[in-house]
């Protein structure tokens, strides 16, 4: 009787855990970079990434791939297969650790000009949307973040005004200079400094 209820208790277990694993979903994740080439027919993106990683990108060819993308930031963006512009700086949407990894959307960042910036957070004033980074220099600078802003987190991308940091954290943020003040396009706090 024990020997029949411990298979029981087995197969259950072992049950459970598939079931687990196949509802999984993938994390979505950000980037900034310039997109060298889309090749639709090989589905794959390259981009020339601004953190240096490997920028080559498999196109989500799986329809059936479940990942988990905030809906705002979703409708701001644009397919891959739809996305045939080289030449532009864009924010890169994907899912995965190991390479190639998929990229799920990209939207554009406009003509710029941009400015980049990495420093340690001084001041974040979530009332007020703005982020004051010093960097290694001493120099202090603010960044206005709104709706469109989107943000990189340790637990995958998110809306600009749902971004959380704390002082004394590594931020790396692409700007654009809008009306004389910094607006922030991307965050990446999930820097790991």
């Amino acid at each position: 009787m024990r020997s029949a209820f411990s298979r029981i208790s087995i197969l259950i277990a072992c049950l459970s855990v598939i079931t687990l694993a196949a509802g999984a979903q993938e994390i979505v994740h950000a980037l900034v970079g310039t997109v060298n080439h889309v090749d639709l027919p090989g589905k794959t993106v390259s981009v020339l990434t601004e953190d240096g990683s490997d920028g080559t990108f498999r196109d989500l060819t799986d329809s059936h791939a479940s990942f988990e993308f905030d809906k705002v930031l979703r409708s701001e963006t644009t397919a891959p297969v739809e996305f045939t512009k080289s030449g532009v700086r864009a924010i890169v949407f994907y899912y995965g650790v190991s390479l190639p990894r998929t990229v799920v959307a990209l939207k554009s960042l406009g003509p710029g000009p941009f400015k980049n910036s990495t420093g340690v957070v001084v001041k974040y004033d979530k009332r007020q949307h703005l982020l004051t980074l010093e960097d290694q220099s001493g120099a202090t600078e603010t960044f206005t973040i709104n709706q469109s802003t989107v943000a990189e987190t340790d637990s995958g991308v998110a809306e600009g005004l749902k971004f959380d940091t704390h002082k004394g954290e590594h931020v790396r943020v692409a700007a654009a200079q809008v009306n004389g003040s910094n607006v922030a396009l991307f965050i990446n706090g999930a820097l790991g400094l």
